[in-house]
């Protein structure tokens, strides 16, 4: 029996999809545009509100310092006052004879403060006076080269460099600041090694923070 023309007519007209899983149902109704835009606003507005958000919090975030306050060192024997950066940690004893007061951190720097007595006529001189001293005494380098001397507020500043001929030994890094307050002086001592630029700048900015 021959099917009828219409019925092979709309067979042939249907889609290799359709012939096999047969003719797509009806979707239902459509929603009107006008019923999707006033679904799109809300959703559209509340993801607007979490970018702000977002964006708010990141300003908030770079604003925020990176660090942790500086933790005071004070030595009230040689009337001098250091910041110590997150890092640093004031040890009970120096290690050197006759200072007062220290901290290292684990860069291997080491500052140290102690007090001078009488008054300092010549910043400049005993600055560096007590640089040669130290140089010899913790430095001992086969060649020592002045990297820095100049004036500071209230005293004077002179930085070394150490090097060594031996494979062992990196190069290490003095700097010695005399500073006077309210008539009475102090040497604080920096000693860096090995020396590198960030540990060194990082050592110099507690050296500054002297008052």
């Amino acid at each position: 029996m021959e099917r009828d023309d219409r019925v092979r007519t709309r067979w042939d007209s249907l889609p290799p999809s359709a012939r096999m899983y047969g003719t797509p149902a009806d979707p239902g109704p459509r929603v009107p545009r006008r019923a999707l835009g006033r679904l799109a606003r809300p959703v559209l507005a509340v993801v607007a509100a979490a970018g702000l958000v977002a964006a708010l919090a990141l300003a908030v975030l770079r604003l925020m310092p990176s660090g942790g306050e500086a933790t005071p060192l004070t030595d009230t024997l040689a009337g001098v006052r250091l910041a110590l950066p997150p890092g640093w940690e004031e040890e009970k004893v120096a290690p050197v004879t006759g200072f007062t007061s220290s901290a290292r951190n684990d860069d291997g720097g080491l500052v140290m403060t102690r007090p001078l007595p009488g008054e300092i006529a010549d910043p400049r001189a005993g600055v560096k006076d007590a640089a040669e001293h130290y140089a010899r005494l913790l430095l001992k380098g086969d060649r020592v080269k002045v990297v820095d001397d100049r004036p500071v507020a209230g005293g004077h500043t002179r930085a070394l460099l150490a090097r060594y001929d031996d494979v062992v030994n990196r190069p290490a890094y003095l700097r010695v600041t005399l500073v006077t307050n309210g008539g009475k002086a102090a040497l604080v001592l920096g000693l860096l090694q090995p020396e590198e630029t960030a540990a060194r700048q990082a050592l110099d900015g507690v050296m500054a923070s002297a008052r």
